[in-house]
């Protein structure tokens, strides 16, 4: 997508489908070489890559996996972001992450995750990830969730800050290549479905 193309703009929030994987997959990787370099080396880029970042079927099965499609007048639509929330236990993680655990959680005690944000690096800062975060925090609500949490790689940790996010716990993740991923555990407690 070019940078005139971007200026002028326009998306809309939709659910990811499977159809869409080929394109997110795409994304991840451009978000993850273009967004993270300042924050994570070639090495643990290249090892999150393999093991850790990537599409999550299961939050496109779930339904609460998002896509921020950029409008043209020209071409067919563009993926912009992605991102999602979900009612599982796994804090972060693509299909391939061995840490997985997807058994339900309980909105009554648990915390929904926010999961997987992943912005295409010429769109950044055009209100694409400001704008799948109040879609996800809105459904988590609706859902009946009332607290939220996350795995951040250090480039969002100020972007989640901003948005009303504290960190809770720094972790480690170990990679394949020897490296390791720093990220933040962050969380924010958001009004039940009565309240804002």
């Amino acid at each position: 997508m070019s940078r005139s193309r971007v200026s002028q703009m326009n998306f809309r929030i939709r659910k990811a489908v499977t159809a869409d994987v080929p394109r997110l997959r795409e994304l991840i990787e451009a978000s993850v070489r273009g967004l993270q370099a300042e924050d994570y080396s070639p090495a643990q880029i290249e090892g999150a890559l393999k093991r850790v970042y990537g599409v999550d079927s299961q939050l496109i099965a779930d339904g609460t996996y998002l896509v921020a499609e950029a409008e043209s007048p020209l071409d067919s639509p563009v993926i912009a972001g992605c991102g999602g929330w979900s009612k599982r236990k796994t804090l972060y993680g693509g299909d391939q992450y061995a840490g997985r655990e997807d058994s339900l959680l309980d909105p009554a005690r648990d915390a929904a995750k926010i999961r997987a944000f992943f912005v295409d690096p010429v769109c950044v800062r055009r209100g694409v990830g400001s704008a799948i975060l109040a879609a996800c925090e809105d459904a988590a609500r609706v859902a009946g969730f009332t607290r939220l949490e996350m795995g951040a790689t250090l480039s969002g940790v100020a972007f989640y800050k901003a948005k009303g996010y504290a960190t809770v716990e720094d972790q480690t993740v170990p990679l394949a290549n020897g490296e390791t991923l720093r990220i933040a555990r962050m969380a924010k407690t958001i009004a039940g479905r009565g309240g804002m």
